[in-house]
């Protein structure tokens, strides 16, 4: 399983993915699910994927191979579309015949074929925008009631979100508050797992304008960790029954 999260806010964008894939216990890999196109200045798009990895691979490197493609066009291509919700609707296509492709062979086994992506960009000239795409290929959108979207092992993590994330929230709060609700759920859950990929795009630059490897053992991570769940359980004792 996996976690990813997304948040829309004013200042930008904020994207965090674990990297965890695993087929049981004693099969635990570790494959990167974000995935970032650019072309600085005229636009970004970047994609998050939990679910099967058959799916995902598959679907990423057919929007590849459709950007590469001489015949490329608005209608094909990721990076040709003129809006990011023909982007959307490029990937959530993609996925879906994706997952038609391989269900069946996968449904033989007895396996699961299934998964869904979070889609994040913004073009010269537009809006940004944050899709949560499913695996029948229909999507949501993230708005200033919800700005953030999450996929995966999602629960564990969303209650911080909840409590202190809005359209105003900062870059930098927004940072920390994706990485702990990361940390909720590394403690909560053995499926998801670290490395951690983590990318910030900042209105209007089109392009991805921070982007780190967070890997396991690292101080500042393990610090933020620590004060968390210090702050909780001073929170905790200061509440009276």
């Amino acid at each position: 399983m996996t976690y990813c999260v997304g948040l829309l806010l004013d200042a930008g964008m904020v994207l965090l993915s674990d990297t965890r894939t695993n087929a049981g216990l004693d099969n635990i890999a570790t494959y990167t699910k974000m995935f970032a196109f650019e072309k600085p200045g005229e636009r970004v798009v970047t994609i998050l994927t939990a679910g099967s990895l058959s799916v995902t691979q598959t679907t990423m490197a057919r929007l590849r191979e459709a950007i590469e493609a001489p015949e490329a066009s608005a209608e094909s291509s990721i990076m040709l579309a003129p809006t990011m919700l023909k982007v959307a609707e490029i990937v959530g296509n993609t996925l879906a015949g994706v997952r038609s492709d391989i269900e069946g062979k996968m449904n033989a086994a007895k396996v699961t074929a299934t998964a869904s992506m979070i889609l994040a960009g913004q073009r010269a000239g537009g809006t940004m925008r944050l899709f949560l795409i499913y695996p029948e290929g229909n999507f949501i959108e993230a708005t200033e009631d919800t700005p953030f979207l999450q996929i995966g092992e999602h629960k564990y993590g969303k209650p911080i979100l909840d409590r202190v994330v809005n359209p105003a929230t900062s870059l930098a709060d927004a940072q920390k508050a994706v990485l702990l609700s990361m940390d909720s759920t590394l403690r909560s859950n053995l499926s998801v797992g670290m490395p951690l990929d983590l990318a910030v795009i900042e209105r209007d630059a089109c392009r991805v304008t921070m982007r780190r490897r967070i890997e396991a053992g690292d101080a500042d991570f393990a610090a933020m960790s620590e004060a968390w769940s210090q702050a909780l359980r001073d929170g905790f004792a200061r509440i009276a029954l």
